[in-house]
């Protein structure tokens, strides 16, 4: 009875250093809870943000919903992150990391990790765009898959349903330019993009393992 006791205070003081209203499983933490925006938060065009069936449907004008809740409260430096993403044919979006929230345009820190099967623009999903661009089609429209990014140190690493496509070592940052200039690893939070009004993508669970820092 102590050793179960014990546990639980464990528990107890585990979910209170991760976030209130969070959960855990072998270290993952949800981020999503499949009802509503509760610790998300979005500045223009909220619109192109809605919850159907339990997933985040993106489907609107250029808008981005940053992660903004208390799992480390929103400031993430070492960590496993992982979505199940669907597409819809012509579309494209994107998973921002090491990121900070804006009230409108293009998020000006940290990385992008694309999400594109067929968008006219060739970066396909799984690109670390503009850094290390995939021209490869991993995955098809209309087909739920795993989007995995890790981050440890300067070394980003980025799978697509298990297989690697992105193996980074940041190492040149003193040389971007314009607007990549803020393009780099530190600490910060998550976003979804939505990118056009013709671009449909759904976003479910959204899940994040901290690492040791």
């Amino acid at each position: 009875m102590k050793r179960l006791a014990n546990i639980f205070c464990v528990a107890i003081m585990l979910s209170i250093g991760l976030g209130v209203g969070t959960y855990a499983q072998d270290g993952w933490i949800s981020l999503f809870n499949g009802k509503n925006f509760d610790g998300w938060k979005v500045g223009e065009n909220a619109g192109s943000f809605t919850i159907e069936n339990g997933t985040i449907k993106v489907a609107g004008p250029r808008a981005h919903l940053f992660y903004d809740g208390p799992v480390k409260n929103h400031m993430f430096k070492n960590f496993e992150f992982k979505a199940t993403v669907m597409t819809t044919p012509g579309s494209n979006s994107g998973i921002f990391i090491h990121t900070a929230f804006q009230e409108g345009g293009w998020p000006s820190q940290g990385y992008e990790v694309q999400v594109n099967q067929s968008h006219t623009d060739y970066k396909r999903t799984g690109s670390l765009y503009n850094v290390i661009d995939v021209k490869e089609t991993y995955v098809k429209d209309n087909e739920w898959y795993t989007e995995y990014v890790k981050v440890e140190g300067k070394h980003i690493t980025i799978k697509i349903n298990d297989k690697v496509v992105v193996d980074y070592e940041e190492s040149d940052v003193d040389k971007r330019e314009g607007e990549m200039k803020n393009r780099f690893l530190k600490t910060g939070t998550f976003a979804l993009q939505a990118h056009d009004p013709k671009s449909v993508v759904y976003y479910k669970d959204i899940q994040v393992k901290p690492l040791t820092e």
